[in-house]
């Protein structure tokens, strides 16, 4: 096999060279065909130097696009209303157990503005998929932020209405999260996943067309994932007219349809990350909280895997209990956890935001 720059030589690995130049930075959908992920067989289960060796070559592709930067964004989850009723999410609308709530506006405006770590230069505004709490508390939320100018502005709100994804652009966003969960269809069915696949896809284009910086990713580990589906949803979002992408591993709620199965292995899932960053060099990566439940060092490994975005996680206390994407027990990612998992890692906090970077340059640092 062909060394490649880093030189890896370990089954999973690919040579640099093997990537098209036109794909080192884009956000517009690549030609058909021209990206092909690694298969899964080829990395799920590497282990030892020829894991270390995969995640080295993914951190080396990271580097070579991004620099050794790490955007670092603040996080405000102010609704965990749905209407969707997924099977892996606590915050399902047939969780009858869960507390519902929807944030004070002004609480979140005294947080923001007065107690937001210097370090972040992005804000992501989350809720579960509730146009109520979108009209009345993210709208008004989102144009006085973006009328102070000081951070770029992602959103995550679910499958909404053309009008809404106008209103939002309007109001000052201009990065929308709009997660797959996974790329087979007859999957996403079978785990009642929001609405259908088609439509989230038709949801991304529609985004991206329309002038926003879009980002979706997939939960590793979900029940019923086989090698193939893993295969197709990496092809899938390789293919996306993308900023960003992610990998979540799963992690069983207690009040869901899967809480009994086994959580997503963490070395699996760091695995799907650095294929992830191989087959799109240019995407925006995060590293998210769950790497942080599977292992106590999960969350600066999946930086060191290719990840180049972290999140403090600023819910106030009084909800943050409430939003349960993964299980209860949630690891809240402050700013000191943060920056000491990207020291570990070797990187450092980027000066710049992550959506300015990807406005103004065609190699964001």
């Amino acid at each position: 096999m062909e060394l490649d720059s880093s030189g890896c030589s370990a089954p999973g690995c690919w040579s640099l060279h093997q990537m098209p130049a036109h794909t080192l930075h884009q956000t517009h959908a690549p030609e058909p065909g021209s990206v092909k992920p690694l298969p899964a067989a080829r990395w799920l289960d590497l282990r030892g130097p020829a894991q270390d060796a995969f995640h080295a070559q993914a951190a080396a592709r990271r580097d070579q696009v991004h620099g050794r930067r790490v955007f670092l964004r603040a996080v405000v989850e102010l609704s965990n209303y749905c209407r969707q009723n997924c099977d892996y999410c606590g915050m399902r609308r047939g969780n009858k157990s869960l507390p519902r709530f929807r944030a004070e506006r002004d609480t979140l405006r005294r947080l923001l503005f007065d107690h937001l770590p210097a370090s972040v230069t992005d804000i992501n505004i989350q809720t579960g998929e509730d146009p109520v709490a979108v009209r009345e508390i993210v709208l008004p939320l989102l144009a006085e932020l973006a009328a102070a100018g000081r951070w770029g502005l992602s959103v995550c709100l679910g499958t909404l209405d053309g009008p809404l994804y106008d209103a939002l652009r309007q109001a000052g966003a201009g990065y929308y999260i709009i997660k797959l969960e996974t790329g087979n269809e007859a999957h996403f069915r079978g785990i009642h996943a929001p609405g259908s696949l088609a439509r989230r896809l038709e949801a991304i284009h529609q985004l991206a067309a329309t002038g926003w910086l879009v980002s979706s990713g997939f939960i590793m580990g979900l029940p019923g994932q086989t090698e193939a589906i893993l295969d197709e949803t990496l092809a899938l979002l390789a293919g996306l007219p993308l900023a960003g992408s992610s990998v979540s591993p799963f992690i069983p709620g207690e009040d869901t349809p899967l809480a009994g199965a086994a959580p997503a292995h963490v070395d699996q899932s760091l695995n799907a990350l650095a294929a992830l960053r191989l087959a799109r060099p240019d995407h925006v990566i995060p590293a998210v909280s769950a790497f942080s439940i599977l292992a106590p060092d999960g969350y600066s490994r999946a930086l060191r895997a290719g990840a180049n975005l972290a999140t403090i996680n600023m819910t106030p206390d009084a909800w943050r209990g409430s939003y349960q994407l993964y299980s209860k027990d949630r690891i809240i990612m402050s700013e000191s956890r943060v920056l000491r998992a990207i020291e570990d890692a070797g990187l450092e906090p980027s000066r710049r935001g992550l959506i300015d970077s990807l406005r103004r340059s065609p190699c964001p640092i």
